[in-house]
C-alpha cells in the first residue's frame, strides 16, 4: 500500500470511527507502513474520574481550607510504579469562576488496574510561599506530563500559570508524592531569552524498556517536544533545564505545524510523552481546529481531536509521516460539555500496563477520560 492509498483508507476509516458513539480509531492493519501507529477504543467506563468538593486542603497562601477539586479534574499525566498506575492530575477549586480563571493544582491517584483510582487526600503539588510563587499565583499548576528517568527519579513538566504568561517548568521526585520545584525550563538557556515567552505541553521522549517507559537520550541529551502553537523541540542534559532547539535567526525551530482545513488548523500541542520505536519517535498531539477561514468541516469549529505525526529516531526534527485525521476525538456527552463545549479528548497521560497501552485524557477540561489499546 503506497503512503497516499495509507492515507486516503485512514481518513474513511477514522471519520466513521470519530463520529461513533463509542469511538475507535483505524481499523487493524498488517500494512508495514501502519504498524508506526497506536490504535485506541475508549473504555465503556467513561469518565474514570470526575470533580469531589468532600476534599479539602489548607492552603498556605491564603491560609483557609479549599476544596481543591471542586470544580473539575482533568488533564492527567501517568507513570507506572511497583505494577501500579499513579495519576498525576490537574483539580480547580472554584466552579464560579470562568474558564482559565481558577487555581489549579496537582493531585495523585493509583490504581491497580488502570481504570478504578484512589485518590490521595490532598494535592502533591500546588502554588506556595516559595521562590516559585511568582510564577505559579495566583492561576496554579497545570497539565502535569510525567517520565521516569533510567536512575528511577521521577521529572514532572507542567505549566506555572500566573494569568499573565504561561510557563513550562519542571519537578522532580523520588516517589511521586514528595516533589521538589526547579522552576521554568527556559530560565537559563540563551541568557533567559527565552523566559518569559509563552510555554506549555512538555513530551520527553521515553522508550519501552522491559515493560517500562523510561527517559531516553539520544546523542547524549534527552530531546523534548513541547509547545503550543507550534510543536518545538529542547534539549537537556538532566530533564529539568531545557534549551530550545533555534533556527539560525536565533527564532525558535517549529518542528511540526498545523495544517489549514484540517483536523489541527489551530494548534499543534504535545500530548504524552513520546516514544522512540523501531520505527521513530511518536508523538501523540492534541490538534484544535480553527474558527471560521481554514477550518476543517469534518470536526466541529474550535474542538480538540488527537493526532500522531512520526519523526526520525536519527534527525528528531524531521517528519516522516503524519496521520491525516483524528484517531481520538470528543463524541460522548460528557466530552462536548463542561468548560469547554466545543468539546475536547486532550490527550495528555500514557502508561503500558499488563500488555495495553493506557491513554488518558482530559475531557472538556471538566472530567479524565481513557482509552486503551491492546496488543
Amino acid at each position: 500500500m503506497n503512503l497516499r492509498r495509507l492515507f486516503l483508507f485512514i481518513a474513511i476509516v477514522s471519520i466513521v470511527s470519530c463520529k461513533q458513539e463509542k469511538s475507535t480509531t483505524t481499523a487493524k492493519s498488517d500494512s508495514p507502513e501502519e504498524k508506526w501507529m497506536l490504535g485506541f477504543h475508549k473504555t465503556e467506563i467513561n469518565p474514570i474520574m470526575v470533580a469531589d468538593s468532600s476534599y479539602t486542603f489548607l492552603d498556605p497562601i491564603t491560609k483557609e481550607e479549599v476544596q481543591w477539586q471542586k470544580a473539575d479534574v482533568f488533564n492527567p499525566g501517568a507513570i507506572v510504579r511497583n505494577d501500579t498506575v499513579f495519576m498525576l492530575f490537574r483539580a480547580e477549586d472554584n466552579p464560579a469562576a470562568i474558564l482559565g480563571g481558577r487555581t489549579s493544582r496537582i493531585g495523585l491517584a493509583y490504581s491497580t488496574d488502570g481504570i478504578n483510582f484512589t485518590k490521595y487526600p490532598e494535592p502533591v503539588l500546588y502554588p506556595d510561599n516559595d521562590a516559585f510563587s511568582k510564577w505559579d499565583q495566583p492561576g496554579g499548576i497545570e497539565d502535569p506530563r510525567i517520565v521516569e528517568t533510567p536512575e528511577g527519579t521521577y521529572i514532572m513538566l507542567y505549566t506555572s500559570w500566573n494569568k499573565d504568561v504561561a510557563r513550562l517548568s519542571s519537578a522532580s521526585s523520588p516517589d511521586l508524592k514528595q516533589w521538589t520545584k526547579h522552576g521554568p525550563v527556559f530560565e537559563n538557556a540563551y541568557d533567559g531569552k527565552f523566559m518569559d515567552i509563552w510555554s506549555k505541553s512538555g513530551s520527553i521522549v521515553t522508550e519501552l524498556i522491559e515493560g517500562r517507559l523510561k527517559a531516553k537520550k539520544i546523542n547524549g541529551k534527552y530531546h523534548m517536544y513541547w509547545g503550543e502553537l507550534f510543536v518545538n523541540l529542547a534539549l537537556s542534559d538532566d530533564g529539568l533545564d531545557w534549551e530550545p532547539v533555534i533556527e539560525q535567526n536565533g527564532e525558535l525551530m517549529h518542528v511540526f505545524k498545523p495544517s489549514l482545513n484540517e483536523f489541527d488548523s489551530h494548534l499543534t500541542e504535545p500530548g504524552p510523552p513520546a516514544l522512540y520505536t523501531e520505527h521513530g519517535i511518536l508523538l501523540l498531539y492534541n490538534g484544535k481546529n480553527l474558527s471560521g477561514e481554514g477550518a476543517t468541516t469534518k470536526v466541529a469549529e474550535g474542538t480538540y481531536c488527537g493526532g500522531q505525526v512520526l519523526f526520525d529516531k536519527n534527525e528528531p526534527t524531521k517528519v516522516l509521516a503524519r496521520l491525516e485525521t483524528p484517531f481520538i476525538c470528543p463524541d460522548l456527552p460528557h466530552e462536548i460539555t463542561g468548560q469547554y463545549k466545543a468539546g475536547t479528548t486532550f490527550i495528555e497521560g500514557l502508561v503500558y500496563f499488563r500488555d495495553k497501552w493506557f491513554l488518558y485524557y482530559g475531557t472538556a477540561d471538566s472530567m479524565v477520560g481513557l482509552a486503551v489499546k491492546e496488543d
